[in-house]
C-alpha cells in the first residue's frame, strides 16, 4: 500500500494575502478529505482562492448542500432518488476513485484473508473469534487467537458505510435481506465510531477489532489491511492497480453519473471489491458557479496527481469525460 498523510478538520488553505480573493465551502465525505485538502491548498496557492472543507460524512454533507449551508457537498455514496429531490436540481460529479479498507488489529497477525460471507458473518454477530473455524480455513499457517472480534462500524452516515454494505449485500444473501445497503444502517452488532478518524481511533485502541475504514487513513495510521476475496476468486488489497481494475468495469456512465464498481464481475481479475467513487454534489445554479467549475476542474485535472500517495487511483477516461460535461452544467 502507498504511504501518504493523513489531513482532517476544516481546511483553511491560502496566505491573509490571498484572502479578497473568491472562497467557497464545502462539506461532507471522510475519505475524499485527505486529497481534497491537497487539492484545497495547491489550487488556493495557484489562484488566490480560499476552499473550505468540513469532513463531517457523507451523510451530512448532502444535508448541507440540499439546505445550501455550503457552497458543494461530498459524498462517496450517489444520492437516492429521494436525496436528489431534495438537493433541488444538485448534480453528482464523480471527482475521485478510491476503496474502502477492511482494517483489523490483531497482534501478531500481519496479512489476514477475508471473503464477503466471513466479513457478513462477523458483522452479523455470528462469528464472534478471531480462530473460528470459517476464518481459520482462509488463513493456513496463521495463528489466529481464541479472542473476541470486535466489529467497528461507523455512527453517522457514510459513504465507507455504504460501499461496504452494498459490497456485504452483494454477496451475502443474509445481510441482503436483515440489514441491506445505505449510508446509515443498524448494525446487529459492534462498536460505532464518527468518521474515519472515529472508527480509526477505536481500531487503534482495541486489540481484536475489524472495521471498514477509508484507505487513506490505515495508510496515514500504518494499520493493516485484510486481503479481501473478490468474484475471481482471488485475494486482493486495496492498492492503486486493484482499486484501478475495479474501475475498468465502467463502460458507460448513466446520465446521473451515479457508479457501481463494488464486487465487480470474475473478468476483473485483480480487482478490489470493495472500491468506490467519490463525488462532488453541487447546485446547478449557484452564486458561485464561476469558482465551483474552476475548483472542481483542477481536482479532476492537475489535483489527481495527489491521488497515488493516498491511495487514490486516476479517474477512467470516461468517468473523467462525463465529470468534465456535468461540470459545464454548473450555472
Amino acid at each position: 500500500m502507498a504511504l501518504g498523510a493523513l489531513v482532517t478538520g476544516a481546511l483553511m488553505v491560502v496566505p491573509a494575502a490571498a484572502m479578497a480573493a473568491g472562497s467557497a465551502a464545502g462539506a461532507g465525505s471522510t475519505l475524499v478529505a485527505p486529497i481534497e485538502a491537497e487539492w484545497a491548498n495547491s489550487f488556493g496557492a495557484k489562484t488566490g482562492n480560499t476552499i473550505t472543507y468540513n469532513p463531517v460524512g457523507s451523510g451530512t454533507g448532502i444535508k448541507d448542500i440540499s439546505n445550501r449551508l455550503v457552497d458543494f457537498g461530498a459524498s462517496d455514496a450517489p444520492m437516492t432518488p429521494a436525496q436528489a429531490a431534495g438537493c433541488h436540481g444538485c448534480l453528482m460529479i464523480p471527482w475521485a476513485l478510491s476503496a474502502t479498507g477492511v482494517g483489523y488489529h490483531l497482534s501478531g497477525v500481519r496479512k489476514l484473508r477475508l471473503s464477503g460471507p466471513v466479513l457478513a458473518g462477523i458483522y452479523l454477530g455470528q462469528i464472534k473469534t478471531w480462530n473460528d473455524s470459517r476464518i481459520k480455513a482462509l488463513n493456513k499457517g496463521v495463528r489466529l487467537p481464541n479472542l473476541k472480534i470486535t466489529p467497528v462500524f461507523r455512527s453517522d452516515g457514510s459513504g465507507d458505510t455504504y460501499a461496504f454494505t452494498n459490497y456485504l449485500s452483494a454477496v451475502n444473501g443474509t445481510w441482503k435481506h436483515r440489514v441491506g445497503f445505505a449510508t446509515s444502517v443498524s448494525f446487529p452488532t459492534g462498536v460505532g465510531g464518527s468518521g474515519n478518524s472515529g472508527v480509526t481511533s477505536v481500531l487503534e485502541s482495541t486489540n481484536g477489532s475489524i472495521a471498514y475504514v477509508a484507505v487513506s487513513y490505515l495508510i496515514a495510521h500504518k494499520l493493516p489491511a485484510a486481503a479481501v476475496k473478490n468474484a475471481a476468486g482471488r485475494y486482493e488489497y486495496p492498492n492503486l492497480a486493484n482499486i484501478e481494475n475495479a474501475a475498468r468495469t465502467v463502460k458507460r456512465v448513466p446520465a446521473s453519473n451515479e457508479l457501481h464498481i463494488v464486487n465487480p464481475p470474475r473478468s476483473a481479475k485483480i480487482a478490489y471489491p470493495i472500491s468506490t467513487f467519490t463525488y462532488a454534489i453541487v447546485p446547478s445554479s449557484s452564486s458561485n458557479a464561476g469558482l465551483l467549475r474552476s475548483f472542481i476542474s483542477y481536482a479532476i485535472g492537475p489535483g489527481q496527481q495527489f491521488g497515488p500517495a493516498l491511495d487514490f487511483a486516476p479517474i477512467p477516461k470516461v468517468v473523467l469525460n462525463a465529470a468534465k460535461a456535468t461540470i459545464k452544467k454548473i450555472q
